[in-house]
C-alpha cells in the first residue's frame, strides 16, 4: 500500500557533524540525486537508511517510494487520509505527507532520491543489527489497526521485555510502543554482546545518553543520541 521503504527522513541542522557521527559507527554514505533543493545526505548500515535533510524544522518521517503517485493519491483519500502536504503535478517532484493518529509523519515520494551504497556494512554497525523503527503510539491497538489498513501485518511480541506490537512489511518493520516509553521515532538495534558493544563505543568516543527510557533502566540497554537528535537504542534483546 505505502510502497517500498526508502529512509527515515530527519531534519539535520549540521549535516557534516551527523555524517561524521554515523561514519564513526560504521555507516556508509550513499550517493544522492538532485530531487531536493536543500542539502541532503544519506547514511546506511545496509539495512536501514537515514536521510539527513537540511531544511526547515519538521518531524522525522518514514519515507516510502510509491511510483505513479499522482494516481495513487485518491486511494489514500478513500482510506480517510488527510494530507498535511501534497505536491503533485507534471513540473514537480511528486510527494505526499500525512500523520498517523499518534502524530508520526508518513511521506511518499515518486522515486528514489539516492542510490544504494556499495560500501554499506552488510546490515551491521557498531551498534549491532538493525531491528525496527520504534514509534510512539497513543493507543497501541488502535495504531496497530491503522498500520494494518496500510498493508502491514501487526503482531504482539509475547516474549518482549517491553509490551509492544511489531508491524511488519516486505521492506521495514515498525514497532508500536506506548508514547510514555517512546516519545519520538527511534532506531532499534540488537547487539550480540552488550558489554563489548559499550566498550567498542567508548573507544570511539560515543557516550550513551542519559535519556534512556525509565522502563529500560537496570536492563542491558543503552541509547546514543545523534547530533541531529535521532535516538539510537541498542540491547541484546527487546
Amino acid at each position: 500500500m505505502l510502497g517500498r521503504f526508502l529512509e527515515l527522513s530527519i531534519d539535520t541542522p549540521d549535516i557534516r557533524a551527523s555524517l561524521d557521527f554515523y561514519s564513526s559507527l560504521g555507516f556508509a554514505q550513499a550517493a544522492v540525486g538532485d530531487a531536493w533543493r536543500h542539502p541532503y545526505a544519506v547514511v546506511t548500515d545496509g539495512r536501514i537508511c537515514l536521510g539527513l535533510h537540511a531544511r526547515p524544522a519538521s518531524a522525522p518521517s518514514l519515507t516510502f517510494v510509491k511510483p505513479d503517485l499522482l494516481k495513487q493519491a485518491e486511494i489514500f483519500e478513500r482510506l480517510g487520509v488527510e494530507f498535511e502536504f501534497r505536491h503533485l503535478g507534471g513540473d514537480v517532484f511528486n510527494e505526499l505527507g500525512w500523520a498517523d493518529p499518534s502524530g508520526n509523519l508518513l511521506h511518499l515520494v515518486e522515486a528514489r532520491t539516492f542510490s544504494p551504497s556499495a560500501g554499506a556494512a552488510a546490515g551491521r554497525s557498531a551498534l549491532g543489527y538493525f531491528v525496527e523503527i520504534a514509534l510512539p503510539a497513543h493507543e497501541v491497538e488502535a495504531a496497530k489497526a491503522y498500520w494494518e489498513r496500510l498493508g502491514f501485518v501487526g503482531m504482539a511480541e509475547a516474549d518482549a521485555r517491553i509490551a509492544r506490537v511489531v508491524c511488519t512489511s516486505d521492506t521495514i518493520d515498525v514497532g508500536l510502543y506506548p508514547s510514555t516509553l517512546i516519545r519520538t521515532p527511534t532506531v532499534l538495534f540488537e547487539c550480540e554482546n552488550f558489554d563489548a558493544t559499550l566498550a567498542r563505543l567508548a573507544a570511539l568516543g560515543a557516550e550513551p545518553s542519559r535519556a534512556l527510557p525509565a522502563e529500560l533502566r537496570g536492563l542491558p540497554a543503552a541509547m546514543l543520541t545523534a547530533p541531529e537528535g535521532t535516538p539510537l537504542l541498542f540491547a541484546p534483546h527487546f
